[in-house]
């Protein structure tokens, strides 16, 4: 375990991906106001429009317009929480009230999918376990943290759509209280190799399409690359379905790969856990993983005590639609559904 641990600080910078051994990368000093390094915050800069007056600025301006909304409750307010908003909105203040909003509405209208998250409860936990989903300990060319999820280690007979998207946000949340991370972004692997209709048909379709839909726009996180392996003909339909309500942004950066070969030549293997090219083993990359989330396990709880008591400021995308929308049709959602039942039929 101390190797995986120490291997989590893995050098990066060199536009090859290739470890740079120069002092000064491996003792670039975190800068005391922002959590991060120089180079971290070059990145910033250049994709964000950060810098230190910005983010005192926005900080306040957030933080007063929280003091004086009567729409919601026990916000938090601490620098990292309302970062991660502003980040993913690069320093737009009204786009990172509006995204803090919805995803306060967001987890209002589907809490048993994304409230509660415990990774110790056992169904929650032993899904962990199992190595369903984690983030490598070691970070990317760029500095990213590498999400990883095997379809194969979900059991639909044993867990239920709500375990499955409750690992997720737990993966999600504890990432994001990271400043590094929120800056630099992450990159997703998911391996598809076992998937079977019984995993799509533990969700509702709609709901499922609808997390997909409000997630990207209520959840703030910035997804830079996402890569998808032996990936089932069948399963093609439940991507294009998910492509279709997505942002040409999110499209772009998805990649589809035949083959663990094929992913392996474009994603660093360092950061790969053995049983997909790697050369650590998934169960110290999960171990490594667990000490993670018992760090940040009670500010993933303190997270339901933040309340919405009404959507009247939320501002959709055509003005009219709010991500409450339990009733009605999303445009468009009726032949997605339809692609997502084929798949069950297939």
């Amino acid at each position: 375990m101390t190797t995986t641990r120490v291997i989590m600080s893995f050098p990066w910078g060199s536009s090859n991906g290739t470890k740079d051994s120069s002092d000064k990368q491996k003792c670039d000093p975190i800068l005391s106001d922002t959590g991060v390094t120089e180079a971290v915050m070059k990145v910033a800069r250049k994709e964000l429009r950060e810098d230190k007056a910005i983010r005192e600025q926005s900080l306040e301006q957030m933080r007063e317009w929280l003091r004086q909304n009567k729409d919601i409750e026990n916000v938090r307010t601490d620098d990292i929480f309302l970062l991660k908003f502003l980040r993913t909105k690069k320093f737009s203040v009204f786009m990172a009230q509006q995204m803090l909003l919805k995803y306060l509405n967001l987890r209002k209208i589907h809490m048993h999918l994304m409230c509660d998250l415990d990774f110790l409860s056992p169904n929650l936990n032993k899904l962990i376990n199992s190595g369903y989903m984690f983030s490598s300990p070691v970070r990317d060319k760029h500095g990213r943290r590498v999400i990883i999820g095997f379809a194969q280690n979900f059991n639909p007979a044993e867990h239920t759509s709500a375990d499955m998207s409750r690992v997720n946000f737990i993966t999600y949340e504890t990432l994001q209280e990271d400043p590094q991370n929120q800056i630099l972004g992450f990159t997703h692997i998911g391996d598809f190799k076992g998937i079977t209709t019984a995993h799509v048909s533990c969700w509702n379709p709609t709901e499922f399409l609808r997390m997909m839909k409000w997630g990207e726009q209520s959840v703030p996180m910035r997804h830079k690359e996402v890569h998808l392996v032996n990936v089932p003909s069948a399963v093609k339909y439940v991507i294009e379905a998910s492509k279709s309500i997505t942002s040409k942004k999110m499209r772009d950066r998805l990649q589809v790969h035949v083959t663990v070969q094929d992913l392996c030549k474009k994603v660093d293997t360092a950061c790969l856990p053995k049983e997909l090219g790697g050369q650590i083993p998934m169960v110290d990359m999960i171990e490594s993983w667990k000490q993670e989330l018992a760090a940040k396990r009670n500010t993933l709880l303190a997270l339901d005590n933040m309340k919405i008591l009404s959507d009247r400021s939320i501002i959709s995308r055509n003005g009219t639609d709010r991500n409450n929308n339990n009733s009605g049709t999303t445009p468009g959602l009726e032949t997605m559904t339809g692609n997502f039942r084929k798949l069950e039929v297939d």
